[in-house]
């Protein structure tokens, strides 16, 4: 397809072309039993055309039969040149230039389609246990007028589950990878027993207040999320949009124990973005609680000035790792001593973004401690407190230990990649209902 557009293009005309496909199970699970199960086959490719300083484009389905999927993209082709001298000129279009070429290939261990419904439930048969199961071959692949050519493919699998009372309390967990391993499936449902078990204690009231507060890495993975969201973009610090402005002016930092990073290197999603620029294995964004590089797409840099450093459309983190700390697994519950053990976040949102402050509420498997032991389970409550504080003066310390808190969506696709984060201890967080 990409060697006959080149024949059909017309000499001014540029293009790129990218392809979603996947192959894919997802089982849905309630009370325990199958609520629904089924395979897809999916794919599409999006076709953008650029003339004279103006570009748009087509997605339509990529069925692998060339007949077919050809005469579909001609049309495209022969409809966005009706369509281009129509739309105004973008001064700001980022045009192929590239000739980077790159092909990564990640096979995974998964479990046989047939295989996951008594794996999944064997262990959880007795409890009310909801969620879903989506594994399988996902493709992402991109090419374009210049040259530039890039295939990623992987397989991976995630399971979000929630394993409830009979109250509507809840635990939550995730798990993911792209090899299944029964002993640390065994393992994770082994945690979440035991956090069930202490669901069913009676529910501890808590005014509103600041309490010491242990975040498990689905918490912080929560947290983390946000600054991708008015963070870490170039756009949003130019626009004066963005929650880090304080980091970028140099008017304040966080903890030196605070550190994140792009790690490209676990091979979890591709390095290349929609123009076909590869990121470095790794980005270094904040250093010692320093602000020392922001996300920079191409059309920013041509807006701003600045150099691109393979920061995708929205730069937002793609491959975030938080880097751990010292606070061993064994001394979580002694060190804090008496506070909150919060193992997840909902709703989060900014409700102050220039200075940081987040939103949200606890949520699944949350406790009071009291004299390094777990009393009781929680209320929902509402926190509001900023990241200025958190992940600055309030930060007591990072776990040794990181988890890997996959990305499970799966709107129009299954999505790629997660957080690899660390727990954190933090003094005095602000809950406010």
């Amino acid at each position: 397809m990409i060697d006959t557009l080149l024949i059909k293009k017309a000499e001014s005309e540029q293009f790129t072309i990218k392809l979603n496909s996947e192959s894919s199970q997802f089982t849905r699970f309630n009370h325990a039993k199958v609520r629904q199960t089924g395979c897809v086959a999916d794919g599409w490719i999006e076709l953008t055309l650029m003339q004279d300083g103006r570009s748009s484009f087509r997605q339509f389905p990529f069925t692998g039969n060339w007949e077919v999927d050809w005469q579909v993209a001609y049309t495209a082709l022969r409809e966005l040149r009706e369509e281009l001298p129509q739309l105004p000129v973008d001064p700001y279009l980022v045009l192929p230039s590239g000739t980077n070429t790159s092909r990564e290939v990640h096979v995974g261990n998964l479990l046989a389609d047939e295989l996951v419904v008594s794996t999944v439930l064997e262990p959880v048969a007795e409890f009310d246990f909801a969620g879903i199961y989506a594994g399988g071959s996902v493709i992402r692949a991109y090419a374009d007028s210049n040259g530039q050519k890039h295939w990623f493919s992987t397989d991976t699998f995630t399971l979000d589950y929630s394993i409830f009372t009979n109250r509507g309390q809840a635990v939550k967990g995730t798990f993911a990878g792209s090899d299944w391993n029964p002993e640390a499936y065994a393992a994770k449902i082994s945690d979440a027993k035991t956090q069930l078990e202490l669901l069913y204690r009676p529910v501890k009231e808590l005014l509103r207040g600041q309490y010491k507060t242990y975040f498990a890495p689905a918490a912080v993975s929560d947290l983390l999320h946000m600054l991708s969201w008015g963070g870490i973009s170039e756009a949003d610090l130019q626009q004066g949009g963005s929650a880090l402005a304080f980091l970028w002016r140099n008017e304040k930092q966080l903890s030196p124990a605070f550190n994140l990073k792009e790690n490209f290197q676990r091979g979890l999603v591709p390095r290349f973005n929609e123009w076909g620029e590869m990121s470095a294995l790794e980005v270094q964004i904040i250093e010692k609680g320093i602000l020392v590089n922001t996300l920079v797409n191409s059309r920013t840099a041509k807006e701003y000035g600045k150099v691109a450093n393979g920061a995708n459309a929205y730069e937002a983190l793609r491959a975030p790792e938080v880097t751990p700390g010292n606070l061993k697994f064994e001394e979580i519950i002694p060190s804090l001593d008496t506070g909150l053990y919060v193992s997840n976040l909902h709703y989060l949102n900014w409700s102050d973004r220039p200075t940081g402050r987040i939103t949200g509420m606890t949520r699944y498997a949350c406790f009071w401690v009291e004299k390094g032991e777990i009393v009781a389970p929680i209320e929902n409550l509402r926190f509001d407190d900023s990241l200025y504080r958190f992940w600055g003066e309030n930060l007591i310390d990072m776990t040794n230990f990181q988890e890997f808190i996959a990305e499970v969506g799966t709107y129009e696709a299954r999505q790629l990649g997660g957080n690899m984060v660390p727990g954190m201890l933090v003094e005095d967080f602000t809950y406010t209902l």
